[in-house]
């Protein structure tokens, strides 16, 4: 896999490496029982918070089974306003979305930017075939943002998941690079 060069920059967004500076607004936003809800295990305590900000500042992406995880800004207002993950998952050249935001970053577009620019950086500079999300089924936000991505849903693995208990539904949204190219030239055609 080639370097991964930062920040990534779209319209709005500086997607960057955390840094130490992250740890109090990452806190702020994981500590909250909304943001764990559809994540796994509970809020995050601010031990588990400062270990999270240490393995995405220090992520590299060499092997199946890594991530990268970048902060998310608003451009011209530094400041976390959350994370977008990309997971390099096994098997030949496949790859796993992922987003989350602090609560006043909600609503705005800005998971959805930092996806597609995650895709970007998958298909465009990565060269993956696949990537996918998942989710409970409950997560309809995330639900309406993969569409929003051109994702298809693949898979509706009922009671896949037990956790914070209760069963919980999994749904696997994906999108094949040939999948993802089309859709960004009918976009481009379509201002």
């Amino acid at each position: 896999m080639p370097d991964i060069r930062l920040p990534i920059r779209t319209k709005r967004l500086v997607l960057r490496r955390f840094d130490g500076g992250d740890l109090d607004a990452f806190h702020a936003y994981h500590s909250l029982p909304e943001t764990a809800r559809f994540l796994p295990g509970p809020a995050k305590t601010y031990t588990q918070s400062m270990e999270r900000v240490g393995r995405y500042a220090n992520f590299v992406f060499e092997k199946e089974g890594d991530w990268v995880a970048l902060a998310i800004e608003a451009d011209g207002e530094p400041g976390l306003q959350g994370e977008v993950v990309l997971k390099w998952l096994p098997g030949h050249l496949q790859g796993e979305v992922g987003w989350t935001l602090a609560p006043a970053a909600r609503g705005k577009g800005y998971a959805t930017e930092a996806a597609a620019a995650m895709l970007e950086l998958g298909f465009g500079e990565l060269g993956l075939h696949r990537i996918e999300a998942r989710l409970d089924e409950l997560n309809t936000a995330s639900a309406s943002l993969c569409c929003r991505l051109g994702m298809r849903l693949e898979a509706r693995h009922v009671d896949k998941w037990h956790y914070k208990g209760q069963w919980a539904t999994e749904l696997i949204y994906a999108i094949l690079a040939d999948e993802w190219r089309v859709g960004r030239e009918l976009d481009s055609r379509n201002p």
